[in-house]
């Protein structure tokens, strides 16, 4: 039996794909070249935004075909579209067999073999919903126990990477799941659960274990990956600490990590960073807005004067550093002074590339409860393209 998967979205979805590729290998299941050819199909998806959504519906409706010549072939979507949307892919897609979140990434081998013996057994199959707790609502330790922290050993192609040391791209290392920081706008904290740190005893036996296997380069990964924290009685483990004890494994020649938040960069990470020389001089944090206004409705916690008071101190410490950021342009009432605001903070802050999305409300956020998508498309595509040609000078000039 071969499977296929196709991702979509952030660099956990890239993490998830792995770890759920090596858990179908380890059951038996082999990978196929091409979709067409495998047995099992699955879709890790993503939900910050309603245009991967649909993405998704539509790559799921062109597999109709496939399902109908296959009939004992299993379609599965998983990850944080499974996880929001859950019975309503079934509605809409009623081909589709299972639907499995980001928290139960865990059942997912086993969930396939289940359905692909009822469907070779002939026996009658029941669609399947494999998703952690609903976060509204649910206790703190019921979440964290339905969201399953789940980190197994992957197999690297070493062969290939020790040839292409210098291109291969970083291993990914999750040290945290989850976001505690409710950004008005974002679904996140609700389809990846609350922020869970992992043992760094943990973290830092897997990456000795890829770098056995020719890996050279890391990116340790979070949602807010500067949140990360680990407390066993008296000791506290932070990401600087990570960074120190992943230095010094012989073999690992260049750590780099994201996404950061801005609050909670604090010195002893930029000293980490300034002192280490396998760790990138680098930094990715999300900005949003220059516009104090609309940081508050967007519940970012900061000011445009604590972001930029951020930058100096960076730039300080670590003068050769590179700063990259995000920014949501046309978010709910944003008016012309306070794009004006972001075109400011982008042109001080120097960085080196900076993402950029017009806002669309998320179903399930508070933004979409709470506040009117009043700025019209025509202006949003026309500060999406001014703040990257903003960007794109700034960058020039760096």
């Amino acid at each position: 039996m071969r499977f296929y998967i196709e991702t979509l979205g952030c660099q956990m979805n890239v993490l998830d794909s792995e770890l759920a590729a090596s858990a179908l290998i380890r059951s038996g299941l082999t990978p196929a070249k091409d979709k067409f050819d495998a047995d099992v199909i699955l879709f890790n998806t993503c939900s910050v935004r309603q245009h991967a959504e649909d993405k998704v519906y539509s790559a799921l409706g062109r597999l109709k075909v496939w399902k109908d010549k296959k009939p004992c072939s299993v379609l599965g979507v998983i990850g944080c579209m499974a996880q929001k949307e859950q019975k309503n892919i079934f509605h809409r897609v009623p081909f589709v067999d299972f639907v499995l979140g980001p928290g139960s990434l865990d059942a997912l081998a086993e969930t396939v073999h289940q359905l692909l013996d009822e469907k070779v057994s002939g026996s009658r199959q029941a669609k399947k919903i494999v998703t952690a707790l609903n976060r509204k609502g649910s206790l703190h330790s019921d979440l964290v126990e339905s969201y399953r922290l789940y980190n197994p050993d992957r197999t690297q192609n070493t062969a290939e990477r020790q040839s292409n040391r210098e291109t291969a791209h970083p291993a990914l290392i999750r040290i945290m799941f989850g976001c505690n920081q409710f950004c008005s706008y974002c679904i996140v904290p609700y389809v990846r659960g609350p922020e869970q740190s992992r043992m760094p005893e943990e973290i830092i036996a897997e990456v000795q274990s890829l770098v056995r296997q020719g890996v050279s380069k890391i990116t340790f990964i979070g949602q807010t990956v500067n949140s990360y924290i680990y407390r066993d009685g008296g000791k506290t483990v932070k990401l600087a600490d990570l960074l120190y004890e992943a230095s010094k494994i012989t073999g690992l020649e260049e750590i780099d990590f994201v996404t950061g938040y801005p609050k909670g960069v604090d010195e002893t990470l930029l000293q980490a960073v300034r002192d280490l020389p396998k760790v990138l001089k680098h930094f990715h944090i999300p900005a949003q807005s220059g516009s104090d206004n609309v940081l508050k409705r967007m519940n970012r916690h900061y000011t445009a004067a604590e972001y930029r008071e951020l930058t100096d101190r960076i730039y300080s410490v670590i003068p050769n550093s590179s700063l990259t950021s995000d920014f949501i342009v046309g978010f709910c009432g944003e008016t012309d002074e306070e794009f004006e605001k972001t075109v400011d903070l982008v042109k001080y802050c120097r960085f080196r590339n900076s993402f950029i999305f017009k806002y669309s409300v998320r179903e399930g956020t508070k933004s979409a409860e709470i506040y009117e998508d009043d700025v019209s498309e025509a202006v949003k595509k026309y500060r999406n393209n001014r703040l990257l040609e903003v960007q794109k000078q700034g960058a020039c000039q760096s």
